[in-house]
């Protein structure tokens, strides 16, 4: 076979159903061979909306996502994908198209070294350098993709390699085994676990990556921790578990910032201190001592030290940890502070109030609905009033914050999941980084919903500018934006526009029972802000909130 027919082959021989691309001249040999091969191709309208889907459908199922991309152009509007994906753990493995080999560093029509620009934003990259490799590179990087800490590969292969003939030989993986947490480190945690009186589950997107849902919750069961999550695991902890205080952070809810600072240990659960959950990372969490859980040795003691720490995976180290059920006083100051800052919706205006949109979105919505996040206040707004019972029914952009990220995520999972509901909520700055999507949903049929929240603005850089600079509003105001149902229409998508509060509960009804792809644009106030917010070198328990303006 050739090199081209060979990547097609190994694919389909490793599960791969689906992939996402764009085809153009350095990689079509592989779209020649994907011509009536079993495997589903998406043709997106921008290569980086095939390398979001791909994400979408990793995270979505945990599965392997793959893309195709060109040479040049088609392989650096990846790189924002790829760096998307290796700071939130995500399997994905990118094929790019090269020009011929001996065409290579003669600055060649769209030859890009796309393996040195993309060695900082994934696990590991390869350029294929002989035809006799081929079949070992790809199967060593689907490997390192979905192996110990996920994250993305990237496989270059130049054109030539492509078209020439190859054997196929079968590379076969080492079987690796989970490890178990050292013994000495397991005591000591256990002995940390036993003494402790206020301890706090700060929960991390690790959970989700190790598929350790069933042992979290087993952990937490045993010791009526009270938990915290990370925007990236939102959803790990079931929202009916009695402890659970949401998400921690600068924009996490004032019962669990409280909560951890006031807390003596903190069992980190596959999370890495990032600096939006930590605020002024000297003062945060200043009384407690660490027990951090993860795959990864390298994330431990990189921000806070630990004083037991288990480098294993989740689902082996989380039951090795012993049950010592948590003093009932720090229970029930927990839960007080639950109950005296929960969030309310009676909002006393006529306009359109995220917040209850969203919670009545959660509330209305199939429980196995997957929220395709943007990034904005919108965003915020999804994680602290919206509840979700598994972290792969929540996709929102983490570590790299990237705007355009919601609706090709939304394609994938949808993709990934057809029998669920995908929703993507979108803040009217973002949907405009990947709006030519829709032509992605309108060919393949697909029932995304799509609610954006429109106040007009880059709703949290116009926040930042108002608290942090003087409200001096630069380049933030997009006043002129189109109208969006008009626009969904032309790509056959019906919808409608919102503006007061009262439209809100009709507005979700049709969006829920909508069969096909649908848009509800909903026109908020411009100047609603996201509370509370821990301001910049400020510790957790410093939040600004609406009242203390």
């Amino acid at each position: 076979m050739t090199g081209a027919q060979m990547v097609i082959d190994i694919l389909v021989k490793q599960g791969v159903t689906d992939v996402f691309g764009y085809p153009g001249g350095a990689i079509m040999p592989i779209y020649d061979a994907l011509y009536g091969a079993p495997l589903k191709h998406y043709l997106t309208r921008h290569e980086q909306g095939a390398g979001f889907a791909a994400v979408g459908y990793a995270r979505s199922t945990g599965k392997l996502g793959v893309c195709f991309a060109t040479s040049g152009p088609g392989a650096t509007n990846l790189v924002t994908s790829l760096a998307d994906a290796m700071m939130d753990s995500v399997p994905l493995l990118a094929i790019t198209g090269q020009v011929p080999t001996a065409a290579i560093g003669s600055d060649a029509f769209q030859e890009v070294d796309v393996l040195g620009m993309s060695l900082s934003c994934t696990k590991h990259s390869f350029m294929v350098e002989r035809v006799e490799d081929l079949a070992e590179v790809l199967q060593q990087a689907m490997h390192l993709a979905t192996s110990g800490r996920p994250g993305p590969v990237l496989v270059d292969i130049p054109k030539d390699i492509q078209q020439s003939q190859v054997p196929f030989t079968p590379w076969l993986a080492d079987a690796q085994e989970c490890d178990s947490a050292s013994m000495h480190e397991l005591d000591m945690a256990n002995t940390l676990l036993k003494n402790a009186e206020r301890p706090i589950a700060y929960v991390g997107g690790g959970v989700q990556s190790a598929d350790a849902q069933d042992e979290l919750m087993a952990f937490l069961a045993r010791t009526q921790m009270p938990a915290v999550s990370t925007l990236k695991a939102l959803g790990s902890v079931l929202p009916e578990y009695e402890y659970e205080l949401g998400m921690l952070g600068m924009h996490g809810t004032k019962a669990a910032n409280l909560a951890v600072q006031e807390c003596d240990l903190l069992v980190c659960i596959g999370a890495r201190f990032d600096d939006r959950v930590t605020g002024n990372l000297a003062k945060f969490a200043a009384k407690a001592k660490v027990i951090h859980l993860d795959i990864d040795a390298a994330e431990v003691g990189k921000r806070k030290p630990a004083a037991a720490s288990l480098i294993a995976d989740l689902k082996v180290s989380l039951p090795q940890l012993e049950g010592h059920t948590v003093p009932l006083s720090w229970r029930e100051h927990v839960s007080q502070m639950n109950r005296d800052y929960a969030w309310r919706y009676d909002y006393p205006g006529e306009k359109v109030f995220a917040p209850y949109l969203l919670n009545k979105l959660s509330r209305d919505m199939p429980k196995q609905t997957v929220v395709c996040c943007d990034v904005g206040q919108h965003q915020m707004w999804v994680a602290q009033h919206m509840k979700f019972s598994h972290p792969s029914n929540h996709l929102s952009s983490g570590g790299a914050g990237t705007m355009g990220f919601g609706l090709p995520a939304a394609i994938g999972a949808q993709i990934a999941r057809p029998q669920d509901m995908v929703i993507t909520v979108s803040g009217d700055g973002s949907i405009m980084m990947n709006i030519q999507e829709l032509a992605t949903i309108r060919r393949n049929n697909l029932p995304v919903k799509i609610v954006i929240l429109d106040n007009q603005r880059l709703g949290m850089v116009r926040q930042w500018q108002e608290l942090f600079f003087a409200g001096r509003y630069s380049e933030t105001n997009l006043s002129d934006n189109p109208d969006f149902v008009q626009l969904a229409a032309v790509f056959g998508i019906p919808g409608q526009t919102i503006t007061q509060a009262s439209e809100v509960d009709e507005a979700i009804n049709n969006l829920v029972s909508s069969e096909g792809p649908y848009i509800l644009h909903a026109c908020i106030d411009d100047k609603e802000n996201v509370w509370p917010l821990v301001p910049p070198g400020a510790a957790n328990d410093e939040m600004i909130t609406e009242n203390s303006q």
